[in-house]
């Protein structure tokens, strides 16, 4: 009992000891700078003279009358829930489709999808700045044959009420890809038995996919979908440069 006991002991200490460096490093440089910031916060101060005054709450009322932000942050969101839904939709079926389907060429077709993830965010803003181009775009010019030649071209990165859209589907483009992959990983692991046993009882692939698939990924949808939103978050150089391009 007592050697069970120590050894228990032993154990908790490893395990404390191989944790300890990344609490100490997520304190110091993500918790301590997270509070800091807050603290600045609450004063009104220049960031560089030592002179402070303490104003409270203020900054943070100011700010939440800013029409700017308010707009920003509904931007946000609307950018959050679009692109996400959307990325993990397509990623979620075209993983379905490569990993169950017998297609020609699904290697190929792996690597196409995730070219867009390798290429830098300068490139995806020229190309998707090109197809939205209002004079000269591919866009516009499949738009014309169908209005004809002599229609008001559409400003894909200039109109305010279509602008948000234009740079999700850029977004959307760059991403399915890489949630893809990790879907198609997922996907492996599941028992082929699973699937023999559905096609026995007559379960169509739709069928399938929803009873078999999706609860077998489950784990890996959540995570996914954590790392989606995240990423959405931190969206800037994109809609910075392809909206600086249009202007």
């Amino acid at each position: 009992g007592g050697n069970a006991l120590d050894k228990q002991k032993g154990r908790g200490r490893f395990i404390a000891m191989c944790v300890l460096p990344a609490v100490l490093l997520f304190f110091v440089f993500m918790i301590l700078p997270t509070f800091n910031i807050f603290r600045m916060s609450l004063y009104k101060w220049g960031g560089f003279s030592s002179r402070r005054t303490f104003v409270g709450f203020e900054n943070f009322t100011k700010l939440f009358r800013d029409m700017k932000f308010l707009q920003s942050v509904e931007n946000t969101l609307l950018l959050i829930v679009v692109v996400s839904v959307i990325t993990m939709s397509l990623a979620i079926i075209f993983a379905a489709i490569l990993s169950r389907e017998k297609i020609k060429g699904q290697n190929f077709f792996r690597v196409v999808f995730y070219i867009p993830n390798i290429l830098s965010i300068v490139i995806i803003s020229a190309i998707f700045s090109a197809i939205y181009d209002a004079n000269n775009g591919m866009l516009n010019s499949i738009l014309a044959l169908f209005r004809g030649a002599d229609a008001e071209p559409v400003y894909w990165l200039g109109d305010q009420s279509i602008v948000i859209y234009s740079l999700a589907g850029a977004m959307i483009w760059q991403a399915i890809g890489y949630y893809m992959v990790m879907y198609m990983a997922s996907m492996a692991s599941i028992p082929e038995s699973l699937y023999e046993s559905a096609n026995l009882e007559g379960a169509g692939r739709i069928h399938q996919f929803f009873h078999i698939t999706l609860p077998m990924v489950s784990p890996t949808l959540f995570v996914v979908m954590i790392m989606r939103l995240m990423s959405s978050l931190k969206v800037f150089d994109l809609i910075y440069m392809m909206v600086d391009d249009a202007n």
